[in-house]
């Protein structure tokens, strides 16, 4: 097995797939540019879904790429040995070219190869989906499986589902929990993947116990997923008896489900996924992802801030919290997030504020969370040198500021009330945080209810969320309800209303341009089925006049009905016909132009209406203000 840097890790991979003729795609900003259904770009397929649902990619049928990405599901586990909220995710892509031959072998020939990583194949372990009601077990994978396998001498004997290991078992079938993909929405491209595990303490002698007990100990590691899209999930009936159904099977889910059947896809798919960090741990022999160069700097930084060690058994889960959630709160803020209430502004709120609980556990007193960030920037600057934005200093400054003057209190606040209930002379098991409690830490002292409900589980206590939520909404603080189904990440959605504020957006851009001057330049946007929120570069607030001229812009534009032409060309070529590109460099060498005559002209990955007219509504600017230095936000929706 090579000694291979996660650096290096990141450029063999992209090397091995120009090698077998696949176009490079850099990677998206960590904030989807107009999916109202997630939070954070979460996995490398993320920003390529309307490819993989079957649209044309101006780079080809085969990708790779490096996304960063941001996932904070696993949140909560953050501080073991392997989860993180920023990670890096090396996939690469096949839009209905090759399939599971092709993907399986180079999956193994990329690990095991000397030429590559040069994985020993004696620690080699892979799951197969064992089927179901829906589709058959995955036997196709699990002959190729065999054969990689057979090149390295190794007999690889199939584990049955809940089966123990023995001595030969090299294939575990697993459920669709684990080993089946999607669809994200009721109805979509889905399929059986195939993930590669490998052993991390091979000196522990022969597996032993489930395929789970051996992930749970953390004896196996995964390091890549290939995910097969060979089916499509439909409904069975016609949608209009739709809703009868689902009124007769309101509380059957199985039933329920058989309103839909799974076919077989004319275009089918491959998406893979490697974790850069897992695999440089791996690589470096290490069982813990964390103890990577990419976070010996950090803790560094946090034991000479701190004055305790990492490697006191007591201090790793903060060191590795405040690590993970500053690093993450880096790229969420360098891509144009702010601390909030709302979305992603919640989310970063309650990273830094997570990091600062954590340092405060570690004894930090002062402002610490810049001093982290200057460490990260460093590290990743040249990879990702969006990075170096000077919000990141500005936010997590205030944002830190804002907070440390109430954490004293608000703690002593949570004591108080711990100790109260502690005293009552009652014979209930469960204790338990009172709502008003929980609303008051929030309200008051900027305690996000997850850090109330981490104080309660630290103590045993649970915490009465339903109070809460009765409370919140009492005095209209924060709903959390909007936002709530879009933590889980999903596909992008190209729901018509979102559509139609992309197109306007389009319009809006080039009506600030013949407005206010041809500086205006895109700098970020967020779109989702209610509104535009939308970045560029201008000096000056925006005077009433200037609002109004952009908005008869572009309802003059939607009044018009002209076709939306999609043209693809080369970098170059659009450059020639003067189409604004906000990101080029996501695009790489061939790009998508959308032209509306007379109006706009811009590079971009859809989606987009057919026709202005198809825009419904009329086109307001209900915001304008600073969202940093030389750059001013807009908000506008269609009324």
């Amino acid at each position: 097995m090579q000694k291979v840097t996660a650096n290096e890790l990141r450029q063999k991979y992209l090397d091995f797939f120009k090698e077998k003729k696949h176009a490079i795609v850099p990677s998206s900003p960590v904030v989807p540019e107009n999916d109202p259904t997630a939070l954070f770009i979460n996995s490398g397929m993320h920003p390529l879904v309307p490819y993989l649902m079957g649209e044309r990619h101006p780079k080809g049928k085969r990708l790779a790429s490096v996304q960063k990405c941001v996932r904070t599901v696993d949140i909560d586990e953050v501080g073991d040995n392997r989860h993180m909220t920023f990670f890096e995710m090396l996939g690469n892509w096949s839009l209905g070219d090759y399939f599971k031959d092709e993907a399986i072998a180079w999956s193994w020939e990329f690990m095991t190869d000397e030429k590559w990583l040069g994985l020993d194949p004696k620690r080699i372990y892979v799951t197969v989906f064992a089927g179901d009601e829906n589709a058959g077990k995955d036997e196709k994978s699990i002959k190729l499986w065999k054969e990689q396998f057979k090149k390295a001498n190794i007999e690889a004997g199939v584990c049955e589902l809940d089966g123990k290991t023995e001595k030969n078992s090299r294939i575990f079938l697993l459920g669709a929990c684990d080993n089946w993909w999607g669809p994200a929405g009721e109805t979509g491209p889905c399929g059986p993947c195939s993930e590669i595990f490998y052993d991390t303490r091979p000196n522990d002698g022969e597996l032993e116990g489930t395929f789970n007990d051996l992930v749970n100990s953390f004896r196996l590691m995964e390091i890549w997923n290939d995910v097969f899209m060979e089916y499509g999930k439909k409904l069975k009936i016609k949608s209009e008896k739709l809703k009868v159904v689902n009124e007769n099977l309101k509380t059957k889910n199985d039933q329920r489900e058989n309103q839909y059947e799974y076919v077989k896809l004319s275009q089918q798919n491959v998406d893979t996924g490697m974790g850069l960090e897992r695999t440089t741990a791996i690589l470096a022999n290490k069982e813990n992802a964390f103890e990577i160069e990419f976070f010996i700097p950090l803790f560094d930084k946090i034991s000479e801030i701190s004055g305790k060690q990492y490697r006191r058994e007591e201090n790793k889960v903060a060191f590795r919290i405040v690590a993970d959630h500053i690093k993450a709160a880096v790229f969420i803020v360098a891509d144009g997030v702010e601390p909030s209430n709302i979305e992603q502004g919640y989310v970063l709120r309650r990273l830094i504020r997570r990091a600062i609980r954590q340092g405060h556990i570690l004894g930090i007193k002062e402002n610490f969370t810049v001093e982290v960030a200057k460490v990260v920037q460093e590290i990743y600057k040249d990879v990702y040198p969006e990075i170096l934005n000077e919000k990141v200093h500005v936010e997590l400054e205030k944002e830190e500021e804002k907070f440390r003057e109430t954490l004293e209190k608000g703690l002593r606040k949570y004591k108080n009330q711990k100790s109260k209930i502690k005293n009552q002379n009652d014979n209930s098991e469960i204790k338990i945080i009172t709502g008003e409690t929980v609303f008051d830490l929030f309200q008051t002292y900027g305690f996000p209810i997850e850090m109330v409900k981490e104080l309660a589980k630290e103590d045993g206590f649970e915490v009465d969320e339903k109070g809460f939520n009765d409370a919140l909404e009492k005095h209209q603080e924060l709903s959390r309800t909007a936002s709530a189904g879009m933590f889980k990440g999903g596909l992008a959605d190209t729901k018509e209303r979102t559509t139609q504020l992309h197109t306007a957006a389009h319009l809006m851009l080039a009506g600030l341009r013949k407005v206010l001057g041809d500086h205006v330049h895109q700098k970020g946007s967020n779109i989702n089925g209610e509104r535009i929120r939308f970045d560029f570069s201008h000096p000056d607030k925006m005077t009433d006049e200037q609002k109004k001229a952009v908005e008869d812009f572009v309802n003059e534009a939607i009044e018009a009905k002209i076709d939306v032409d999609l043209g693809e060309m080369n970098l170059e070529d659009a450059k020639e016909k003067a189409a604004e590109g906000a990101f080029e460099n996501k695009y790489g060498d061939k790009v998508k132009v959308y032209s509306i005559e007379g109006f706009s002209c811009e590079i971009c990955g859809g989606p987009h209406v057919k026709n202005t007219g198809d825009i419904q509504g009329t086109f307001k600017i209900t915001k304008e203000k600073s969202s940093s230095s030389g750059v001013r936000r807009i908000k506008a929706v269609l009324e």
